[in-house]
């Protein structure tokens, strides 16, 4: 079992670390007490969506050879109004820059939402979670 502990460091700012040793920094906005210095906890799940499924895009690509010069993951979400404000529609566009074949890309995809991050696979328990993908001339 993997350990993160998070640590209170005053106002409302909150420094986590993983067994990797390495920190992520969190704060809120000055209107509720904190000193909007670093991102907002639900800023930094959505950052890791990003990065676990476009690691795993990454990956799946290199394996198939395919020619793939970069990729960026916007996350679009949406929220209930009432408290808890649970995330409830996630919307992942992947912008890759390359000569990537899209059949190759489109199952990239399909492989990490549906199997390898798991972060998408915790998120798809609670949040509808669509996706689409744009191939730009590198």
């Amino acid at each position: 079992m993997g350990k993160t502990v998070v640590q209170y460091e005053g106002g409302m700012r909150f420094c986590g670390t993983g067994g990797s040793g390495h920190e992520v920094l969190m704060d809120a906005g000055e209107s509720v007490g904190g000193a909007d210095s670093a991102a907002r906890p639900v800023e930094t799940l959505l950052c890791s969506l990003g990065g676990c499924t476009g690691m795993d895009v990454v990956s799946l690509l290199r394996k198939m050879r395919a020619d793939l010069k970069g990729l960026r993951v916007e996350i679009e979400d949406e929220r209930a109004t009432d408290y808890p404000k649970v995330i409830t529609k996630l919307h992942l566009a992947y912008v890759v820059e390359g000569k990537v074949p899209e059949d190759a890309l489109k199952k990239a995809i399909d492989l990490s939402l549906a199997k390898y991050c798991p972060i998408a696979n915790s998120l798809a328990g609670v949040a509808e979670i669509t996706s689409e993908y744009r191939i730009e001339a590198a």
